[in-house]
């Protein structure tokens, strides 16, 4: 028997991805996942409900078998929330075919998406409160075909760390300070991506902080908290407003697909780079982990060394993050350059480095009313900060 007042399903807001199917019956509310703009990657979803109040709901995500990663729904537990604050999870179940879930709630309004989001306005707020502090030069590297800023990041030395110091202008190229690049959100529904980035920059401009302080003395920051300002707010998973993955452009990118790429490599160019992290999440493997570039051309020991030494070094500093569990390593010369990481190993001859971050939860160090969350996303972001600075200063510990 179906209820009188069908539940109100909306997710035409900033992030917002849902279609609906049939919100008439509150035992069956079923949905499905849009595409993304111009591109068959489907996965990412966030709306609201309304008219919850005294209901039992069941939602069925009906296309969830045809996404772009159906392992993902294995062990997955939805994200909700009240009031967009506070994430928690919901069992779910995944039949092979559709993804469902069932709510009791006392609100009359509730929201569910694949993982916590972090939209444009988040982002704006977090580009405008950064940008006001000392030290930190924002600038918009290019416009998106939609007309949204890309906002890049330089974070230099706190002025109270350079009061009294000389500086050499002079200095030869080989005495410059290393430039550290970290970007994320290639790919606008891995939300966690930003998450990190929130807390690595709350911590870099913590004033008190001393290891912050001195990784910004030490070496220049370069950060792109959001490569894809146009897929975040179209609630896509993998591409931007052309329907282009920006991870797949880092070899020859087009200023007209895919300005994001161009732009930011541009910029790298122009500044060099030392070491880089591109922030991303993986919809499968309960991990973080990362993917190094080993497959590059030039590959050796050494630098096999120095990429296993800062992974071990960051799951002795943060037990949320591991070194065992992972994508298999390429052989030399099969690195997809393509990819960003890749693509920068091999034209900087650097440590560059993709962190993968779980949409579900950790299975070394699980917590299963939240899972994955962005409080624990902010607090990885926030220890990469020590990873830098001991690599810097070439106090990475040895394996044993």
């Amino acid at each position: 028997m179906k209820d009188r007042s069908p539940i109100v399903i909306n997710a035409r807001f900033d992030s917002g991805n849902i279609s609906v199917i049939d919100s008439n019956d509150h035992q069956n509310i079923r949905l499905e996942i849009r595409q993304d703009t111009k591109a068959e990657f489907l996965q990412w979803f966030y709306f609201s409900a309304s008219g919850l109040s005294g209901s039992r709901c069941r939602f069925v995500i009906e296309n969830a078998g045809s996404t772009s990663y159906p392992q993902g729904w294995t062990n997955y537990h939805v994200v909700t929330s009240e009031d967009r604050q506070i994430w928690l999870r919901e069992p779910a179940v995944y039949d092979g075919q559709s993804l469902s879930w069932t709510i009791d709630s006392d609100a009359d309004q509730m929201w569910f998406a694949y993982f916590a989001p972090y939209s444009t306005e988040q982002h704006a707020d977090l580009i405008s409160a950064a940008s006001a502090e000392p030290g930190i030069k924002h600038e918009v590297l290019a416009l998106t075909e939609q007309g949204r800023p890309l906002d890049y990041l330089r974070v230099e030395p706190h002025p109270e760390s350079t009061q009294g110091a000389i500086v050499n202008k002079s200095q030869p190229a080989a005495m410059r300070k290393p430039q550290v690049w970290i970007i994320a959100r290639q790919h606008p529904g891995e939300s966690m991506a930003e998450w990190f980035m929130e807390g690595l920059l709350d911590r870099l401009l913590d004033e008190n902080d001393a290891t912050s302080r001195s990784l910004r003395s030490k070496a220049d920051l370069h950060l792109v908290p959001n490569m894809n300002p146009d897929g975040v707010f179209l609630g896509n998973l993998r591409t931007n407003a052309l329907g282009v993955n920006l991870n797949r452009e880092w070899s020859e990118p087009d200023s007209g697909k895919s300005p994001e790429v161009y732009h930011v490599l541009e910029r790298m160019k122009h500044t060099g780079v030392d070491m880089a992290l591109d922030v991303h999440g993986d919809e499968a493997l309960p991990y973080n982990f990362i993917a190094g570039s080993e497959g590059v051309a030039d590959w050796s020991e050494e630098r096999n060394r120095e990429l296993v030494n800062v992974k071990h070094t960051w799951s002795c500093l943060n037990p949320d993050f591991q070194d065992e569990h992972g994508y298999p390593i390429n052989q030399p010369g099969k690195a997809n350059l393509s990819i960003c990481s890749n693509q920068l190993a091999n034209r900087f001859n650097c440590l560059a480095m993709t962190l993968e971050m779980p949409f579900k939860d950790t299975a070394n160090l699980p917590s299963p009313v939240t899972g994955w969350s962005p409080e624990r996303s902010m607090r990885l972001g926030a220890s990469f900060i020590d990873v830098a600075w001991l690599k810097l200063n070439n106090r990475l510990l040895e394996r044993g």
